[in-house]
């Protein structure tokens, strides 16, 4: 039995990428035996601390190294003592550029316990604030035993690499079969009214203001199609209290409300301005004359797998990834997919030779964006195509059975654990 430390910014019951690819990993590592611990911030609703055998120990800490720490100073010293004291046989910290793995970096020479990093993208490399931060990281990286990386082929392996970092693995994300090959009594369609004959578009990400809400509104209601809804899924990305989530959401209403004609971003969250659109579309040209629905959607874990599972096409022109866990779950789902050239999209879809790369702009700070023209042309294409998409789809889901999927990734983790406590 291996001991384990998983470190990440939030758990459960938060929900988000990062969450599902540890919550994957660890309690399949449980299953195998082995003994997992997590250490994540702090949330209000967590009211279990022990889930599918996982342990959940909780800090009340919040911010990164860039920007600074929000908590007592006693409570990132718990944190700290934590680490220094722990009998762990590995410790993991999952990300960088958040408080749980900038805490540990410093004193990663004093941690007894073998230390591996899974930088899962850097996705602030390319910003000036963060140079001093990445500075450091050349040093710190070095202080890590292994590194595990989502891709081969991203600025953040690309930055290990240069700076001579030994033990580098690629290990791919991926989705659950398990959750995939359930068959589930929710009928999307039938649930919102949309018609059978209806080319369902599938698009799923949290309010965040960098998955490409707006430019997936923007191709679908630019696309020349027609019978076809435009299903938006996504959580608002808020975690306070309700009363506190009313008070900032009317704030942010409030700032959004110009969004809608500086077409500026005054808030991250998209969920104001997504509605907003949502709304209109119902009197709009492409609702009465091409019969497109657009609709904006927070649904259950089940739900989302189910539509995954009835959509024809799934949409994702994010502005900034690592290697996108949405686009292994339309693999499982055989559903295809065009999305930005962001993160390694573009070895996904040479990994599945499923999917398409939309046409893309470099904006700034690593940030891109959907060419909305060229990308509302190639959904008409698509569209008008849409028979053709079905063998790429099961090639997907054949390559998703082989390799990209939960069991065969963890067996992959456990490989390396073992490898390095063996040798100890």
């Amino acid at each position: 039995m291996i001991k384990i430390l998983h470190t990440v910014e939030s758990y459960d019951p938060v929900t988000h990428g990062m969450q599902q690819v540890v919550k994957q990993i660890s309690e399949r590592m449980v299953q195998l035996g082995h003994d997992v611990t997590i250490v994540t911030g702090y949330h209000p609703k967590r009211d279990v601390f022990l889930i599918n055998g996982v342990k959940i120990v909780q800090f009340e800490i919040s911010g990164k190294y860039v920007g600074g720490l929000i908590g007592e100073n006693a409570e990132i010293q718990r944190y700290r003592d934590f680490l220094l004291n722990s009998d762990y046989d590995i410790i993991t910290n999952f990300a960088a550029q958040h408080w749980a793995t900038d805490i540990a970096l410093p004193i990663l020479k004093k941690i007894k316990a073998i230390k591996l990093f899974v930088p899962t993208g850097f996705s602030e490399i390319n910003n000036p604030k963060f140079k001093h931060y990445f500075n450091l990281m050349e040093t710190w990286m070095k202080d890590y035993d292994a590194h595990i990386f989502l891709s081969n082929k991203y600025q953040d392996i690309d930055f290990a690499r240069k700076l001579g970092v030994k033990n580098i693995n690629v290990i791919p994300n991926g989705a659950s079969a398990e959750e995939f090959e359930n068959e589930y009594t929710f009928n999307v369609r039938e649930y919102f009214g949309i018609p059978e004959n209806h080319f369902l578009i599938l698009h799923v990400g949290s309010h965040t203001g960098l998955k490409g809400h707006k430019e997936a509104i923007a191709i679908f209601q630019r696309a020349k199609i027609k019978n076809a809804t435009l299903l938006m899924i996504g959580n608002s990305t808020f975690q306070g209290s309700a009363a506190k989530q009313r008070i900032k959401n009317f704030i942010k209403y409030l700032g959004n409300f110009f969004m809608l004609v500086t077409n500026k971003k005054y808030f991250p969250s998209t969920l104001f301005y997504c509605k907003i659109k949502s709304a209109l579309h119902k009197i709009s040209y492409g609702r009465f004359v091409e019969n497109k629905i657009l609709l904006v959607k927070d649904l259950t874990r089940i739900q989302t797998v189910a539509s995954y599972k009835a959509a024809n096409l799934f949409l994702f022109p994010s502005n900034i990834e690592c290697s996108p866990l949405v686009l292994f779950e339309c693999l499982a789902s055989r559903t295809f997919f065009l999305a930005t050239d962001v993160g390694n999209v573009k070895e996904i879809i040479s990994w599945s030779n499923s999917g398409k790369l939309l046409p893309t702009i470099d904006y700034k700070n690593g940030i891109k964006l959907a060419n909305v023209v060229e990308s509302a042309k190639m959904l008409e294409q698509v569209f008008a195509e849409k028979d053709s998409i079905i063998k790429s789809s099961i090639d997907g889901y054949i390559a998703f059975t082989k390799k990209y999927n939960w069991k065969v990734i963890t067996e992959e983790y456990l490989m390396l654990y073992e490898k390095f406590t063996i040798k100890s």
